[in-house]
């Protein structure tokens, strides 16, 4: 195990084999380290993804890694915008990093990194947890695991047609993605933006273009175990909520995460 102090991130450590990185950067948050702080695992053994579902990848084939933040400067309804930064950031820099042109790497609702090909394949989940928002003391972690030289072929049957990596995308050897460039052109891409948060500034317009989901059938999944399928219109930059409508009732309005369980693209209206 290896520690580097940077001014940023304030903390950047690289981490073998843990539980959950979340946690770990948590810890840190609750320990008194500022933001914006950075762990990186070789392996998770227990780690998360939304809604209780696990997120696995073998040891160094995915760049796992949580970012912890002390947003004392955000409303704590516009702590989402700390995951779309994390998403943003490493969608610029995992398409310069495998050299794919840029826009590639689009966002399936509201910030999972997708690719589309003859199907749209996840590349990377994204899970922001939060703690004490509100209080004069909050803490927010993101989590990001990015397939990066994962073989499509040895992906597990279970998720073998819904996910894809960098290497597969890029058409290269898997041992030809470098996770450390990677983690260096994310962090540089963060940090500007990181800043213009703390300034009040979002980058609003670059969150809505990456969107996969705007103009597209989408079926929402919802807690109890229905499900319904919408026409999504866009999103709102000022609360990261999803803008749908349903055309066979005229009605139009807003879904926020917490509203659903899942969204798949697709399906009939």
């Amino acid at each position: 195990m290896t520690s580097t102090r940077l001014a940023f991130p304030s903390r950047l450590e690289r981490l073998g084999r843990v539980g959950s990185t979340n946690d770990v950067v948590l810890g840190w948050l609750r320990d008194g380290e500022p933001e914006v702080c950075v762990g990186v695992a070789d392996e998770q053994t227990a780690g998360r993804g939304r809604n209780g579902r696990s997120w696995t990848a073998p040891p160094g084939a995915a760049l796992l890694c949580s970012i912890g933040f002390q947003p004392t400067y955000l409303e704590p309804d516009q702590a989402w915008r700390l995951a779309a930064n994390v998403s943003l950031a490493m969608a610029e820099a995992a398409e310069s990093t495998a050299g794919l042109e840029p826009g590639t790497i689009r966002l399936k609702w509201p910030n999972d990194l997708v690719i589309e090909t003859d199907a749209v394949r996840k590349l990377a989940g994204v899970l922001g947890e939060t703690d004490v928002l509100g209080s004069a003391e909050p803490r927010a972690v993101v989590g990001i695991g990015v397939n990066a030289g994962w073989n499509r072929g040895r992906f597990p049957a279970e998720i073998a047609n819904d996910m894809t990596s960098l290497s597969d995308a890029a058409r290269v050897r898997a041992e030809r993605i470098d996770r450390e460039a990677l983690l260096d052109a994310f962090v540089a891409a963060l940090e500007p933006r990181a800043a213009a948060l703390r300034a009040g500034t979002f980058d609003a317009d670059g969150w809505t273009e990456r969107q996969l989901t705007n103009g597209r059938p989408v079926r929402l999944e919802l807690p109890n175990g229905s499900a319904e399928t919408v026409q999504a219109l866009g999103v709102d930059a000022e609360t990261g909520a999803l803008l749908v409508a349903n055309p066979r009732e005229g009605t139009r309005r807003t879904v926020v995460v917490g509203e659903i369980r899942h969204l798949r693209i697709g399906g009939s209206l």
